[in-house]
């Protein structure tokens, strides 16, 4: 099964200037009718706003975000974040298994430490994407223009270079997109990867808690989010867990199909 979904790389990645123009000039014109009071609080209204559309996963302020597949059959996409790592071949082993396939969306750096791992996931029908070069996990949000390109773009090098194919989805390092992700992502012809459903298995050392929550999002389409390498050391249980529970449920894991939305497409296709 193959499932069409629009791959939006983002049109107008410098938009959020105008936006922040239009905003601020508001602000000046309710400061000078109403004095500071009002005005202040119109400001930092404004602000937060910008703050919110980095913070929140799903925010489409600044770039497009898939968040789930355009689909009513039981089928859900299955997405493994911070690989490669020590867990790669035992959550391959279990994807074939169950017969499910999923998308490993991959740090760059970690990525050169253990190149038959990618290669491994590629040569088993499985989608590769892009997780940053180095995962700043506490700043990614935070980042410049000139740390966001480098961060992004020597991923999407890295990646190709070991895979042999560009990645064409991008996930955020926690979710968080800032006003800077957009212009990156259109230079490599990248569409921003959200979910719908978690379990919060980065953090979470009880695999059938993690389940439970997933469990209470699961519905055509919906994109899953797992992770690998986890200090907890239990990802693989927890995976193992969750394809249980689909197989029980009728659902299907699946790789989505890229149809091109606007934006550019790169040379030669890419990795689910």
């Amino acid at each position: 099964m193959a499932i069409p979904v629009p791959h939006r790389v983002p049109r107008r990645p410098h938009a959020w200037w105008m936006l922040l123009l239009v905003s601020q000039l508001l602000v000046a014109a309710i400061w000078w009718r109403w004095d500071w009071p009002v005005g202040l609080a119109a400001m930092l209204a404004s602000h937060l706003s910008f703050l919110w559309g980095t913070l929140k996963p799903d925010s489409r302020l600044f770039s497009p975000v898939l968040t789930r597949l355009p689909t009513r059959e039981r089928a859900v996409w299955l997405t493994i974040d911070d690989g490669p790592s020590a867990d790669t071949a035992a959550v391959l082993d279990l994807l074939d298994a169950h017969g499910a396939k999923a998308t490993f969306f991959l740090v760059g750096e970690r990525a050169r430490e253990r190149p038959e791992l990618v290669r491994e996931i590629v040569r088993r029908g499985h989608g590769i994407g892009n997780h940053s070069h180095s995962h700043p996990q506490s700043m990614f949000w935070a980042l410049g223009p000139a740390r966001m390109r480098e961060q992004i773009g020597r991923a999407q090098a890295e990646l190709t270079a070991i895979a042999g194919v560009q990645p064409r989805w991008f996930r955020a390092v926690v979710g968080m997109a800032n006003p800077f992700v957009a212009s990156a992502l259109r230079e490599h012809g990248l569409a921003r990867v959200a979910w719908s459903a978690r379990g919060f298995d980065a953090v979470a050392a009880d695999p059938q808690a993690v389940v439970a929550r997933i469990e209470r999002d699961l519905a055509p389409g919906v994109i899953v989010l797992m992770h690998e390498g986890a200090r907890h050391g239990r990802n693989v249980e927890t995976l193992q867990l969750l394809l249980q529970l689909l197989e029980k449920q009728g659902f299907r894991a699946v790789l989505p199909v890229a149809n091109p939305v606007h934006g550019k497409t790169p040379p030669g296709g890419g990795v689910s």
